[in-house]
């Protein structure tokens, strides 16, 4: 007997071959058959009624290490049609930590991706010290949706070189203690080894992230160490002094992918972004495997003062960086430090978040002056006859660093995003769940390349869009029998109106531990959402009970 029976489903199968309606069959988690008229009992029969089917959401950069081992359903990513996440990517993982380096852990976490310090400290379960404890954690306490993790490359160094980590450069006893540490991980199952050298990328204090400070030979031989496993992808977020030729030599001595982020379109340098995909084509077209990831979503950004993720990448922001209270009030009333702003938004550069694009940031919310709600700063600027960044940082300072700004900070060029999210090296990603809680929501970046590019704007066929939602991502991390509606695959599969399917407007809820706020998003067009053949979510969103029926996902093809 089967368990579930999908009835007239019109069946995007994730190969980006035409559509057609089918039956599929569900047996003991795995998909069984698919035919039109299927016979034979079934448990449960879902009459899909021309409702699409597709194969679950694949989201390659998540940052859910930390909320999973307190919310194992990983909000809101099940309801958007997520089925696997891949986490630890950038290398900000909360494992391998020592106890005396948990702390140190979380404050880098609230600095780099936003998190709240008390929600972390309440929440994060600390029954692990090693990445193989964390992923045996993570297997005993399961989770909603399949989980892949990369072994983290700031972890990894502040457990070998502690505090130092953050500092200098690492000897050569440090880096055969690091490269034993990836080499374990990734026989305990790692997907892969992440890293940063965005210079957007701070931590606790100011201080770079601790894989900003790995030089070539560290980055090669932990790379190596990886590949030496046969398998894994090699995830960096680039900062602009790394170059793609590099990254190809990686690819070429450890005989691995190299998995390229953050490739998002600014409007002020708007070629290089195309430069890095181009190198990354001809890498690949000598063998050498690169992959660039690619966001289908504007990256807007809402932030106060107090924690202005945006800004902090700038080399002319560091004075203000770790700072809190009348110490950074003072630096942000300083005319050095404005004018020192000023020359270095007014220089090009390959890639930053925030431009100098003064009429894309937005004045949301301000006691001391509500007449500027809903104005750009620029708008403000030109009506007072000031310079937009004194607009910004004089209102912040009135307010007492609380009024809220809202910023558009890339990928507003949509014919731009149109020809990265069509790159035939290109995968498409980016979402950051699970990070950066009160600045923005991208969870829902599947239900937007269907609905947005592939319905309303025709970028590319509905087929085309699954494909890169799902089979895509499965391939380039060999997860096996996953991304395909095909016989003997899981029954990872999300139920969707493909005449309505898209992501709602963002909203703040208070659920992290402690009440502490986060952005999200709902799902629209969503029917359902099935994991390992367990339905987690319908129309309504996650279901009250839902199963834990996600697995760890430690065996990956080479």
């Amino acid at each position: 007997m089967h368990d579930i029976v999908f009835k007239n489903a019109l069946v995007l199968d994730g190969t980006g071959g035409p559509s057609a309606i089918e039956d599929v069959a569900i047996e003991d988690g795995r998909i069984c058959a698919i035919g039109r008229n299927l016979h034979g009992p079934a448990r449960e029969i879902v009459d899909a009624d021309g409702l699409a089917l597709m194969p679950g959401i694949i989201d390659s950069h998540t940052h859910y290490d930390a909320q999973i081992t307190w919310d194992p359903r990983v909000r809101p990513s099940p309801t958007l049609g997520v089925t696997t996440v891949v986490i630890g990517n950038c290398g900000f993982t909360i494992a391998p930590c020592r106890p005396e380096h948990r702390d140190l852990t979380m404050r880098n976490l609230t600095q780099v991706e936003g998190m709240s310090l008390d929600a972390l400290s309440r929440g994060i379960v600390w029954d692990f010290e090693t990445f193989p404890q964390y992923l045996a954690q993570l297997a005993r306490r399961g989770s909603a949706v399949n989980v892949a993790a990369y072994v983290g490359h700031s972890s990894v160094r502040v457990y070998a070189m502690g505090d130092d980590a953050a500092k200098r450069s690492a000897t050569d006893a440090e880096i055969a203690q690091m490269r034993e540490i990836v080499h374990e991980a990734m026989q305990a199952g790692a997907v892969g080894f992440a890293s940063s050298t965005s210079p957007a990328h701070n931590g606790e204090g100011g201080l770079p992230m601790p894989s900003r400070l790995a030089d070539e030979r560290e980055t090669r031989a932990l790379v190596e160490a990886m590949g030496e496993s046969g398998r894994g992808v090699y995830m960096l977020t680039k900062g602009g002094h790394t170059r793609v030729p590099f990254l190809e030599s990686l690819a070429a001595t450890s005989g691995r992918p190299v998995m390229i982020a953050a490739l998002l379109h600014n409007g002020t340098n708007p070629q290089a972004v195309f430069a890095d995909l181009d190198a990354i084509a001809a890498a690949n077209g000598r063998g050498h495997r690169l992959i660039g990831q690619v966001s289908c979503c504007p990256l807007t950004m809402d932030f106060t003062l107090h924690s202005p993720y945006p800004f902090e990448g700038l080399q002319s922001w560091k004075p203000a960086l770790g700072l809190q209270g009348d110490a950074l009030k003072d630096v942000l009333a300083s005319r050095a430090f404005r004018d020192g702003l000023r020359s270095e938004l007014a220089a090009k550069a390959d890639f930053r978040l925030f431009n100098g694009e003064w009429h894309r940031v937005e004045i949301v919310e301000s006691a001391s002056a509500p007449r500027h709600e809903q104005q750009t700063v620029a708008t403000v600027g030109a009506a007072e006859r000031r310079d937009p960044l004194d607009v910004m940082l004089d209102l912040a300072l009135a307010d007492d660093l609380e009024t809220v700004f809202t910023a558009l900070l890339l990928n507003s060029d949509e014919e731009a995003v149109g020809r990265m999210l069509n790159h035939p090296h290109s995968l498409v990603s980016l979402s950051d769940a699970g990070a950066h809680l009160t600045f923005f929501n991208d969870a829902g970046f599947g239900l937007h390349l269907m609905g947005h590019w592939a319905r309303e704007r025709g970028t590319m066929s509905m087929s085309e869009a699954v494909r890169r939602l799902t089979s895509q991502p499965a391939a380039v991390f060999g997860m096996r029998d996953r991304g395909l509606i095909h016989e003997g695959h899981a029954a990872d599969l999300l139920l969707f109106d493909p005449t309505t399917v898209a992501r709602g407007p963002k909203r703040r809820v208070f659920d992290l531990p402690g009440g502490a706020p986060r952005l999200t998003t709902d799902a629209v067009g969503v029917h359902g959402v099935w994991v390992n053949g367990q339905q987690i979510a319908d129309g309504a969103g996650l279901l009250d009970a839902a199963p834990l029926a996600g697995r760890l996902l430690t065996q990956f093809s080479a």
